[in-house]
């Protein structure tokens, strides 16, 4: 059985390494894109908010058998373990194929529905068809990542991202810009580019199963639905994704209000949360951590010490991402410079990161406690309790304060700090209070009785 005491960090560090080189793609797509124009940029954005909606389908899957993995390794049943990875392969292969198909089909109208303007919607609809392709294979690196963290192959899985992104890195520069024979496709070459990295992540994925865990999927395992297998998987994922659709769909609100304003509005938008982005990468990492390790301690009946991580995750995590908020805001005047020279873009987007300090406390409470949360088997709190907030706080919040105040950029940012501090304080009462205690001793007997 694997121990129950690995340092945090040690867990974490890969986990930030693998959203730094996620983010640091990103980040370089969307300054090719701007070097195009505005348009091309609020492309790039209306298109991965719609993509990342979509991914969120994949995390019923991914979250759940990270968490469910994680217990049956806690308590030392690997044969369990193993037969959940199989059944996850199967449902990510029909969710990653419905996704793909409904947004290749469905490119026009998704981004019609979120105000996207004629020049940006001329852009956007091939960007987001290519996009299609890399879904599905998306699908499979997700689910199949999950399972190497939950066995705490965290290195690994930081090594196979890396290749993937780095592969990307050298194919999205050609194809978006031209070379030699290869025409300048723009945000389709980004797309194309993506879609090829994510086959060499499967592949990567594919020989580690085999490698570190001894796991070689069979043809069944790709197609057959094995209800049995996922229930537990559903029990954690559906509640973990829905809290997550809901922040998305939220979020969509959000910035459909935004697009509303204009495209000026939208690259702000689009260019502040590409460096509030960079905040947020500490608390996720240390987030995923918690899930891991607070999940194996369940698994192992180390209720206490899951406490003790939990608490002292929180103090490590709220210093950090406060810190690295205030110097987001300081730095703004230079940073921002990378994406657009417009003094009205960098004086607003500097406003805003200075909100992003007020909004970081409550944020980093939601993002390392709900995890925390999902890995005792206490996942369907963090639903009841945020989805309210996210869409009458946040969603309804940035109509009222953006347009029916006329508070524009400010007021939607005042709205999303509104939201992060009210989950971020409902989520700490729960975990204090010990109200997740009775769903981590029903996970231990679970694991054990299987």
């Amino acid at each position: 059985m694997i121990s129950t005491r690995p340092r945090l960090v040690s867990v974490a560090w890969p986990l930030l390494a693998e959203l730094v080189l996620g983010f640091g793609v990103g980040l370089l797509g969307l300054w090719l894109a701007s070097r195009g124009s505005d348009a091309s940029s609020a492309a790039f954005a209306l298109s991965n908010q719609l993509q990342g909606a979509f991914f969120l389908l994949f995390r019923i899957i991914s979250m759940g058998v990270s968490v469910v993995v994680t217990q049956y390794v806690g308590a030392g049943n690997r044969a369990e373990a193993d037969a959940t990875a199989r059944a996850a392969l199967a449902a990510s292969t029909w969710i990653g194929l419905c996704s793909a198909l409904a947004v290749f089909l469905g490119a026009v109208p998704l981004l019609s529905s979120m105000n996207a303007p004629p020049d940006v919607l001329a852009l956007g609809v091939p960007y987001l068809q290519m996009l299609a392709l890399a879904l599905v294979l998306d699908a499979f690196n997700a689910s199949m990542a999950a399972v190497m963290r939950a066995h705490m192959r965290t290195q690994d899985a930081m090594l196979t991202v890396l290749g993937m992104h780095l592969t990307h890195l050298l194919l999205c520069l050609p194809l978006m810009r031209g070379w030699g024979w290869i025409p300048p496709l723009g945000l389709v070459g980004f797309a194309l580019a993506m879609a090829l990295s994510r086959a060499v992540g499967l592949c990567a994925h594919l020989f580690l199963w085999r490698w570190r865990l001894g796991l070689v999927p069979r043809f069944g395992d790709w197609v057959t639905l094995h209800w049995k297998r996922l229930a537990p998987v559903l029990h954690i994922g559906l509640p973990g994704a829905a809290e997550n659709i809901a922040y998305r769909v939220a979020m969509l609100v959000s910035v459909t209000v935004v697009a509303g304003l204009g495209a000026k509005t939208l690259a702000t938008q689009t260019y502040t949360f590409q460096i509030m982005n960079i905040v947020v990468l500490f608390s996720v990492s240390l987030g995923f951590a918690c899930e891991i390790l607070i999940g194996h301690m369940v698994g192992a009946g180390h209720l206490h010490e899951a406490n003790r991580l939990l608490r002292k995750s929180m103090a490590l995590g709220l210093s950090v991402s406060l810190g690295l908020a205030v110097l987001a805001a300081v730095t703004a005047p230079w940073t921002l410079t990378l994406f657009t020279s417009d003094p009205e873009i960098l004086a607003s987007a500097t406003t805003l990161l200075w909100i992003t300090v007020l909004l970081e406390p409550g944020r980093t409470c939601n993002v390392v406690i709900i995890n925390a949360l999902r890995a005792t088997g206490d996942a369907r709190f963090p639903v009841a309790a945020g989805a309210a907030s996210m869409l009458l706080v946040m969603a309804g919040g940035s109509w009222l304060l953006g347009v029916h105040f006329q508070l524009g950029l400010v007021g939607v940012w005042i709205a999303y700090a509104a939201d992060e501090w009210v989950r971020g304080l409902m989520m700490a009462a729960r975990w204090i209070t010990l109200g997740w205690l009775p769903a981590a001793k029903a996970t231990r007997r679970r694991v054990v009785q299987t």
